[in-house]
């Protein structure tokens, strides 16, 4: 019976912090006010702001990992299509 007791506090430990680190990721409290949307609009903030450097990286990756699929790209990675 005392074997369990551990067991049984981790998993209450385990659940509290679940639910309390789970409450920072609501999206009632994830506000933008007006005055910060300029700087998120910022061009810095674009994943795709430099559109040839993300195609080159997207290049590399899908020849890295073309047996993974995706991305229109058929074949087992070996260059056989």
């Amino acid at each position: 019976m005392t074997a369990r007791r551990p067991l049984f506090w981790t998993m209450v430990v385990g659940a509290l912090a679940a639910g309390l680190l789970g409450g920072c990721a609501s999206p009632a409290l994830v506000r933008v006010h007006p005055w910060e949307r300029a700087a998120l609009a910022d061009t810095a903030m674009d994943p795709n702001r430099d559109p040839l450097g993300s195609g080159l990286a997207d290049h590399v990756h899908v020849s890295r990992e073309a047996s993974a699929g995706g991305r229109s790209v058929g074949g087992a990675g070996c260059g056989c299509n």
